[in-house]
């Protein structure tokens, strides 16, 4: 698992005073980086080995401006080609959301998925979540 802190903006607020519910997929991507790092370690554009398939975010409670965000990030399908990234934020010691985000190891030069290279996959598998 790899976790990091989120301080919450008031920007990130929305009329009624709950964090935005367009900040969780942003937050996501950016928690994403570990990850990214495995395929790209300089994080640069260039070659880049990635593409998102899909997202998806499911809201538990509502979030608010004052506390801080734990953002917990894990891998919870790793396939040949593809692994979902499954991510949960908390607060005050509360799930808040969580969600989907499927990567796929791609090829731009044939346009087409590749396999990911066997010591990223080691590296991926330590960070398989265990559902509960």
């Amino acid at each position: 698992m790899f976790t990091e802190k989120i301080t919450p903006r008031f920007s990130d607020t929305d009329a009624l005073g709950h964090i935005n519910n367009t900040m969780v997929p942003i937050w996501f991507e950016g928690a994403r980086n570990p990850i990214f790092k495995l395929f790209q370690p300089d994080l640069s554009p260039e070659n880049w080995p990635l593409i998102l398939a899909k997202i998806d975010v499911e809201f538990h409670k509502q979030m608010y401006y004052q506390d801080d965000m734990q953002l917990k990030t894990y891998i919870g399908h790793l396939g040949n080609s593809s692994f979902t990234v499954y991510q949960e934020v908390w607060q005050k010691g509360q799930k808040c959301a969580s969600g989907n985000a499927v990567m796929v190891h791609f090829d731009y030069s044939s346009q087409k998925s590749a396999k990911i290279p066997d010591p990223i996959k080691a590296e991926l598998s330590k960070h398989i979540h265990i559902r509960e």
